[in-house]
């Protein structure tokens, strides 16, 4: 499934980001790599996601949350 089919307050794990390179990178670069546990902190009206990854808030468009693969609702440690 892709992040941005989760639910608004749960916990995935990240399976792989699959957009354009330059955006991968950042994306990386920001923490957010294969095994990292993200959390979907709101969903805005026109299709945004506010998630959180290691402590920090990202705001994530449509295109990118649709093209981050993550596991199923996994524990939050």
């Amino acid at each position: 499934m892709t992040l941005y089919e989760g639910e608004k307050g749960g916990v995935y794990e990240v399976n792989g980001v699959y957009v354009e390179e330059p955006i991968t990178r950042r994306l990386q670069a920001l923490g957010l790599n294969d095994g990292t546990k993200v959390k979907i902190l709101n969903r805005k009206k026109g299709g945004a996601l506010i998630i959180q990854v290691r402590g920090t808030r990202l705001a994530l468009g449509k295109h990118i949350s649709s093209g981050i693969e993550v596991k199923g609702e996994v524990q939050n440690d």
